[in-house]
């Protein structure tokens, strides 16, 4: 298979919201995640980047990556990753509360203050 054949294996169609942080740049811009692999992903967003540049995006279940602008056209981009990610992780549903499990609240005779 050719480098243009191989484009599209193991890359999942999918619609995220992610936040976007290009090198140089103070804002934090959101961006729809169009699709996702290990390698990269198609971002679409109102986002002044150019081929070659820096970035790190806030993938839901991953947290931050580094990346490259791949390419561009219009206000899609491609990003590049510096490191491969689980892109199975993003699609899971967001788990993982930081607020400790009260076992109490099991208790279907536990009575709630009225306030």
């Amino acid at each position: 298979m050719s480098n243009v054949e191989t484009r599209q294996v193991d890359r999942d169609s999918l619609f995220l919201l992610a936040q976007l942080r290009v090198d140089g740049q103070d804002p934090v811009y959101r961006v729809k995640v169009r699709n996702l692999s290990s390698g990269g992903m198609m971002a679409d967003g109102d986002v002044q980047v150019l081929r070659g540049a820096l970035v790190e995006i806030e993938l839901r279940n991953i947290g931050w990556v580094e990346g490259t602008v791949a390419w561009k056209q219009g206000n899609r981009f491609g990003i590049a990753f510096v490191d491969e990610i689980d892109p199975r992780l993003a699609r899971a549903p967001v788990t993982g509360s930081t607020v400790p499990h009260d076992p109490a609240s099991n208790d279907p005779d536990r009575k709630l203050r009225k306030i």
